[in-house]
């Protein structure tokens, strides 16, 4: 397979010529989805008149760059973080089931954001910090009943399995515990959806995934030489505790900080690393081709929930767990059979 060498000033990076022609195929998918969404709405508007409305010329301004804008903006963003957290649990774990959604962390985040609606008065900072809480308690918890294999292995993905049914409990205990009125919006909120999303909501979020996409940039080599063996690592220079801890904290922070503001949408951190991985026949799980996998699902999955019974616009966490739950029954199929 050829290599490309791609430099910026002082700076280079060798990459893989199929994975840059993947890349640049799902960039192109994704812009053509986006295009798709803001075309798409009560009235269908033509592509010249959303590109003349993002120009800011045209009578559909408000609704394009306001309306429709922001919730394709989420999509892509939002896919591309849980794209990501799920590339870098798989990468810790070294096994295709180690996802937030799966092994507890997304379950873990929305425990939180619910104990910041149903206790405190659910603002959006609270909701943040609840996430985020509640996220690094699950990785916590799930850490310490596992050190035996430390962050890899079966025994992990086992154990987040069983710590993701308990939250899911405590879960709907809360939901079932609280007012009516509260139990209604967090179950409604619960499925993941993207319904309603503006621009006050996703600006804060939007810079803090930003922020935590550079840090990873800058451990991805290492958690790269960490994924090919704690041996192999530790002797190229690796310092594999520092390293898996940043590396939790920046996976958490990704998926927390999604369900914060749209919910717990599970699937996708656990099927776009792998669908990325296959598209670009790497060894690993590359971060790029897992962000921008991440990006076109939600986006194609939202387009979907809004289309299946239109007007009315379905959660887009509905439709991740249908084409997520079909994922995973042909991922394990194929574990099994594997030798």
């Amino acid at each position: 397979m050829s290599s490309l060498v791609l430099r910026a000033g002082p700076y280079s990076v060798m990459v893989e010529r199929r994975t840059v022609l993947v890349s640049l195929a799902l960039v192109g998918a994704g812009l053509a989805l986006a295009l798709a969404g803001l075309c798409r709405g009560a009235s269908w508007a033509t592509p010249s008149e959303v590109l003349s409305a993002l120009a800011g010329q045209g009578d559909s301004v408000v609704v394009i760059r306001d309306w429709r804008l922001p919730r394709v903006a989420a999509a892509l963003v939002f896919g591309a973080s849980l794209g990501l957290a799920g590339a870098v649990f798989q990468n810790l774990t070294r096994n295709a089931l180690g996802s937030p959604d799966v092994i507890g962390l997304d379950a873990g985040a929305y425990t939180g954001a619910l104990v910041a609606i149903t206790v405190l008065s659910g603002t959006a900072a609270q909701l943040a910090i609840g996430s985020v809480a509640g996220g690094l308690l699950a990785a916590l918890a799930i850490y310490v009943l596992s050190l035996k294999s430390g962050l890899s292995g079966l025994r992990l993905i086992v154990i987040g399995i069983a710590m993701n049914a308990i939250l899911t409990a405590v879960n709907s205990w809360i939901e079932l515990r609280a007012e009516l009125e509260v139990a209604i919006a967090a179950t409604g909120w619960s499925a993941g959806s993207l319904n309603g999303v503006d621009w006050d909501e996703v600006r804060l979020p939007f810079l803090i995934i930003g922020g935590l996409m550079l840090v990873l940039v800058t451990l991805s080599h290492a958690m790269h030489q960490s994924a090919l063996g704690d041996e192999l690592a530790i002797t190229s220079g690796v310092g594999l505790n520092r390293l898996r801890l940043l590396l939790v904290l920046v996976g958490v922070g990704c998926t927390a900080t999604v369900t914060a503001i749209a919910g717990p949408i599970v699937f996708i951190a656990l099927a776009a690393p792998q669908i990325g991985r296959r598209l670009t026949g790497a060894a690993g799980v590359p971060l790029v081709p897992a962000a921008l996998t991440g990006a076109v699902l939600l986006l194609a999955a939202d387009l979907v929930a809004q289309l299946l019974l239109a007007p009315m616009a379905l959660p887009v966490g509905v439709v991740t767990t249908a084409i997520g739950g079909c994922y995973l029954i042909w991922l394990l199929f194929r574990e099994v059979k594997r030798p």
